[in-house]
């Protein structure tokens, strides 16, 4: 059975909240509202550029670009679009970029949810005496009102949020600063979350134990060199007993 440590660092989104996974399938589901107006498009099509555009977008994008998420969105939509055109189909319009980037922002927003067990591993971690700090990215005003909405605020000892403290991972200061937030030092401290490079491979560089969070349970990618120091499906593995 593993020792529990001091202390955790937990990512928010699709870590403790199902918030921006599976995004092929979310664009699917929103293209099909919009199937008129793609014609003689498939919606399939437009949704599989745009899934193309998101991918190339987020590898390059700025840091800049979290804090301003809806207009990224807006943006990965233009791209796909762009991309259709290019390859030959009829040009669509930019009020109707517009429009599916905004209904696909607020579809992920109806649909988030917390993962169950999540609150109670938070709870029973929380009895146990771990010191607890939510370490996550994104601007200040989103994020803190799905902390809010999702009852999270009291569960955690520190809640570090990027766009409240103009910092965030997976630069080595957001997680010098959980800790020193904390009273603890890396070797005292999991950070747990689903981003290999953010969760993983940057916290190990730093002593941290890191606890991948796989939720659909994919496996990592094919020819990963980020190996984490443990996968987990669910937060309710870390209790002793449970995973």
């Amino acid at each position: 059975m593993m020792q529990l440590p001091r202390a955790m660092l937990i990512d928010l989104d699709d870590t403790i909240l199902s918030a921006y996974g599976r995004p092929e399938i979310a664009w699917n589901i929103i293209a099909a509202e919009f199937a008129d107006e793609f014609a003689p498009l498939a919606p399939s099509e437009v949704a599989a550029a745009i899934v193309e555009s998101a991918r190339a977008f987020w590898t390059s994008a700025e840091a800049a670009w979290r804090m301003k998420l809806v207009q990224a969105r807006q943006e990965v939509v233009r791209g796909g679009f762009a991309a259709l055109a290019a390859a030959g189909s009829t040009a669509l319009p930019d009020d109707l970029a517009i429009r599916l980037a905004d209904r696909f922002t607020a579809y992920r927003d109806e649909q988030m949810f917390v993962f169950p067990g999540a609150h109670a591993t938070i709870d029973a971690l929380k009895a146990r005496g771990i010191r607890l700090a939510l370490v996550t990215n994104g601007a200040a005003a989103i994020q803190r009102a799905k902390i809010e909405r999702f009852a999270l605020v009291h569960r955690f000892d520190h809640i570090q949020i990027e766009g409240e403290h103009g910092f965030g991972k997976p630069e080595e200061r957001a997680y010098h600063h959980a800790m020193d937030a904390l009273g603890v030092s890396a070797s005292d401290t999991w950070m747990i979350g689903d981003n290999l490079e953010w969760e993983v491979e940057v916290p190990q560089r730093l002593g941290i134990y890191a606890v991948w969070m796989d939720s659909h349970g994919d496996g990592l990618p094919q020819g990963c060199g980020v190996k984490p120091d443990r996968i987990i499906r669910s937060l309710t593995e870390l209790l002793p007993g449970e995973g």
